[in-house]
C-alpha cells in the first residue's frame, strides 16, 4: 500500500452525506476517497494506491485520509479563508493571521477574544467566528472518534445529524440509544461500540439494552408478542453473559420505567414480559375490534338476501352457498372475516360487496398491506386500493398517521385484503383510525405464512368467536383446470403435486447439484421463460427461495442473475454504486426494507433503479413510475430483488414464479410456505429443486405457535 502526503490546494468535489471526497494537492497530486470534512490549506495524509481513470487520469485512491490542520502561516491563511469559518473571507483571514501568525488556529480554539484586536471586528463577529469555529472542530472531532472506534462515515453520519453537538456524549455514555434512534443501527453493532468505548461487559447498562433486544428477536424470529421471564433471562444471557442475576436486576429497571411491560403467566408459570409498544398495540386492537361490533352503522340495515340477489342479477354470476354466506354475514355484520385459498371466490366476495354498498351510496375504501397487493386489488375490484400506510398518511413532522384516534378516516366501509400479512402493531395503528361506525371486513389467507411481525392478528380474530368469519374452500375460478390453483390445494392438504406430460402452468425440475441449480435458474430466467411465454425477465419474473444465505439463497441468487442481465441490458458498462459487497446498476430491480415515510416508500416495495450518479453515490429508484432518491446514507434501505425469499414475497403476485425448494433449506421446508410460494404465481410456476425436499415441505404441517394474548383479550 502507497503512502501520500501534501497540502490541500483545491477540493474539487464533497459529498457531506458519505463523506467521498476529490481533492487536488499543492503538488499536482488527485486524491479520491472519504473525509467528513476537508478544506484547502489542510495538510493530509492518505494510504491506497495509485491507479488509472479512464476519464480522469491517474489518481491516488486512497482507503484511508486523515487530514490535519495545517502549520505553516500560508497553509493557515489558506485554510481560513477556503469557508471553513462562516463570515470569514480572504481578507479577514489575512488579516488575522498577519496578526497572530503560527498561532491563528490557537487563539480561535481558546482566546477568540483576541481577534477583537483586528480592526473591524466587533463583538458580536467574534461571536459567531467562535461558534462556526466549534462547530467545524466538533464534527472533526466526531469522525475522528468514530474511525477510532470503527463507526463507518455513513453511520456517524447518522449519528451526527440525530444528536448534532451532542453525539459523542451520547455514543460514550450510551450507545445502546442509536437501536431506538437510527435505522441500521441495531444491537449488535451498539453492542461493539459500547465496548469499545470502555462500557464494562456487565453493566447494568448493557443488562438494559440486551432485554429489549432479546425481545425484539423473539418477535422478528418467531412471531412472539410475549415471552416467559425465565426464557427472556436466558436468552439475554446467551447473547451476552451477563450474569443472570444482573439481568433480573435489568428487567426489574425496564419494568418500573414502563419499557416492559409484566403480565401474570397461568398457575405455575413464569410472567409474561411484553415490549410496552406491543403491549399497548394488542390492547388496542381488542379495544378496537370491541368498539367497531358494538356500535351500530349510521346507515339503515342492509336486507342481505335482497341485496345478494341484486347483486347476482347485475353481474350475471350466481353465488355458490358458501359464498352467499359469506357475502350475507359481510353485509350484517359490523366486523366480519372472509378466508380461504386461491381461486375460492374470495374477490368476487369483494367486488359483491363494493357494488352493493357503493349502489347505497356508502363510502367505501379499499386498503391492503403492501404495494403489490393493493395494486392486484385495484385491477381485480375495478376501484382503487391503496397500501394501509398511504391510507393512514404518516405525518413525518409529527411521527405519527395523520388519521388515528383523535382523527378518524371519514368513510362508511373498509375492505383489507391480504390481512394475514398486517402484525400487531399495524393492525393497531389501521383499527384506531377507523370510525366506531364503520363497517369492515377482513379478507386473508390464514394458511399462508403468517406476518413477518409480531403477532396473528387474522388467525386470532378468527380463533376468538367474537368475530363472524366464513372459509371459502371450493374452487370457483375459471382457470381451475391449471395447476397452479390445484397444486396450492394439494400442499394445503398435504397431498402430492399434480403435473402435466404437456404444456402446463405448473413444471417440476429436478436438480439436485446446487450449482447447476443456479445454472438452470439464471437459463430459465432469462432466456427459456421470456421466450416460450413472452415474458420480461426484468418485470415478469419472479425468484423465490426459503432464505437469503447459502449458494441456493437469496443473496447469491442475485448476485449470478444480476451478472447476467446487466450484460444483457447495459454491456456490463452500465453506471453502479457499490454498498458493501453489493453494487447497484442502472435497470436493477431492487426492493425496500424499511418503511421510509419522509420517501414514501415502504418495507417490501419493488422498484427499477433509473439513474446512478457515480460521483455522489446517489441513485434514482422508479417506484409503480415514481422517482425517488437514495443518497449514500440510504442505500442500506435497498437490496436486489431479482430473487427475494417467500416471506417477503408475501401480498404480491408474479406472472412468472421460479420457486427454489432443496436440502439446502432443510430447517424452512414446511407446508405453508410451499403453499405461500406456490401462491404467488399468475400465470405460471416452475419448481426448482429435489424430490426430498418437496416431500419433506408438503408432510411438514408444523403450526408455529405464535405467543400472543389477543385471543384472551378478545374474550374478555
Amino acid at each position: 500500500m502507497d503512502l501520500l502526503e501534501g497540502s490541500v490546494k483545491s477540493v474539487v468535489y464533497h459529498n457531506p452525506e458519505n463523506g467521498y471526497t476529490v481533492i487536488r494537492l499543492d503538488g499536482g497530486e488527485t486524491v479520491v476517497g472519504k473525509a467528513q470534512a476537508v478544506w484547502e490549506g489542510e495538510n493530509i495524509s492518505a494510504s491506497g494506491e495509485w491507479v488509472s481513470d479512464k476519464v480522469h487520469g491517474r489518481q491516488f485512491k486512497a482507503e484511508t485520509l486523515t487530514c490535519v490542520a495545517p502549520k505553516s502561516v500560508k497553509g493557515i491563511e489558506k485554510y481560513l479563508a477556503s469557508g471553513l469559518i462562516k463570515g470569514l473571507g480572504p481578507k479577514l483571514a489575512k488579516a488575522i493571521v498577519d496578526k497572530f501568525g503560527e498561532d491563528t488556529l490557537t487563539v480561535l480554539s481558546s482566546q477568540s477574544q483576541k481577534l477583537l484586536l483586528i480592526p473591524k471586528i466587533g463583538r458580536a463577529k467574534v461571536a459567531r467566528i467562535r461558534e462556526s469555529w466549534r462547530e467545524n472542530e466538533a464534527m472533526r472531532e466526531n469522525m475522528i472518534f468514530g474511525q477510532t472506534y470503527g463507526i463507518s462515515i455513513t453511520k456517524m453520519t447518522k449519528i451526527v445529524k440525530r444528536y448534532g453537538a451532542d453525539a459523542l456524549n451520547v455514543v460514550k455514555s450510551d450507545p445502546y440509544r442509536l437501536c431506538d434512534d437510527i435505522w441500521g443501527i441495531g444491537f449488535l453493532t451498539a453492542d461493539r461500540i459500547a465496548l469499545n468505548v470502555g462500557i464494562p461487559k456487565d453493566s447494568i447498562l448493557r443488562a438494559r439494552a440486551v432485554m429489549d433486544y432479546a425481545l425484539a428477536r423473539e418477535a422478528e424470529e418467531g412471531g412472539h408478542c410475549w415471552t416467559f421471564e425465565n426464557d427472556l433471562l436466558l436468552r439475554a444471557n446467551e447473547l451476552t453473559g451477563i450474569p443472570v442475576e444482573i439481568l433480573g436486576k435489568a428487567l426489574e429497571l425496564e419494568l418500573e420505567e414502563g419499557r416492559l411491560v409484566a403480565e401474570p403467566g397461568n398457575e405455575g408459570e413464569a410472567r409474561k414480559i411484553y415490549q410496552r409498544a406491543i403491549w399497548w398495540a394488542e390492547k388496542e386492537v381488542a379495544k378496537r375490534v370491541k368498539a367497531i361490533i358494538a356500535t351500530p352503522a349510521v346507515r339503515r340495515r342492509v336486507d342481505r338476501a335482497k341485496a345478494a340477489d341484486w347483486w347476482q342479477e347485475k353481474s350475471g354470476i350466481r353465488l355458490a352457498n358458501k359464498q352467499l354466506e359469506a357475502l350475507e354475514t359481510s353485509l350484517g355484520a359490523k366486523f366480519s372475516i372472509i378466508t380461504g385459498g386461491p381461486g375460492v371466490g374470495k374477490t368476487t366476495i369483494i367486488k359483491a360487496l363494493v357494488d352493493i354498498f357503493r349502489a347505497r351510496r356508502e363510502h367505501v375504501v379499499l386498503a391492503a398491506p403492501t404495494g403489490r397487493a393493493a395494486k392486484r386489488m385495484t385491477e381485480a375490484v375495478g376501484m382503487e386500493a391503496k397500501t394501509i400506510h398511504r391510507l393512514l398518511k404518516f405525518n413525518p413532522g409529527t411521527n405519527k398517521f395523520t388519521y388515528n384516534d383523535e382523527n378518524r378516516y371519514p368513510a362508511d366501509v373498509f375492505i383489507f385484503d391480504e390481512t394475514s400479512m398486517v402484525d400487531i402493531r399495524l393492525a393497531a395503528d389501521l383499527l384506531t383510525a377507523l370510525p366506531d361506525e364503520a363497517i369492515v371486513v377482513f379478507v386473508g389467507d390464514t394458511d399462508q405464512l403468517p406476518s413477518v411481525g409480531a403477532g396473528n392478528v387474522l388467525g386470532d380474530l378468527i380463533a376468538s368467536g367474537n368475530v363472524p368469519s366464513t372459509r371459502l374452500e371450493v374452487i370457483f375460478r375459471q382457470d381451475a383446470s391449471g395447476l397452479i390453483v390445484r397444486n396450492a390445494h394439494h400442499v394445503n392438504s398435504g397431498e402430492n403435486l399434480e403435473f402435466s406430460g404437456g404444456d402446463s402452468d405448473f413444471y417440476f425440475v429436478r436438480t439436485d447439484d446446487p450449482e447447476v441449480c443456479v445454472n438452470r435458474i439464471i437459463d430459465l430466467m432469462v432466456d427459456r421463460i421470456p421466450r416460450k411465454f413472452k415474458l420480461d425477465p426484468f418485470e415478469d419474473v419472479q425468484i423465490l427461495t426459503p432464505m437469503r444465505k447459502n449458494s441456493l439463497g437469496a443473496d447469491n441468487l442475485n448476485f449470478r442473475i444480476q451478472e447476467v442481465l446487466q450484460r444483457r441490458l447495459n454491456g456490463g458498462s452500465a453506471k453502479g454504486i457499490k454498498r458493501g459487497s453489493v453494487t447497484f446498476y442502472v435497470g436493477d430491480r431492487v426492493m425496500q426494507l424499511r418503511n421510509n415515510y419522509d420517501k414514501d416508500v415502504f418495507n417490501g416495495d419493488v422498484g427499477f433503479v433509473r439513474d446512478v450518479d457515480e460521483e455522489t453515490r446517489s441513485l434514482v429508484v422508479l417506484f409503480d413510475g415514481r422517482p425517488v432518491t437514495y443518497g449514500a446514507a440510504d442505500l442500506d434501505e435497498l437490496v436486489l430483488a431479482y430473487a427475494v425469499t417467500i416471506h417477503k414475497s408475501q401480498g404480491s403476485e408474479y406472472p412468472a414464479c421460479i420457486v427454489v425448494l432443496h436440502k439446502q433449506h432443510y430447517v424452512m421446508l414446511e407446508r405453508n410456505l410451499l403453499y405461500t410460494a406456490i401462491t404467488r404465481g399468475k400465470k405460471l410456476v416452475m419448481l426448482l429443486g429435489v424430490p426430498y425436499a418437496v416431500d419433506r415441505a408438503i408432510k411438514t404441517n408444523t403450526v408455529r405457535e405464535r405467543r400472543t394474548g389477543l385471543v384472551s383479550r378478545l374474550q374478555g
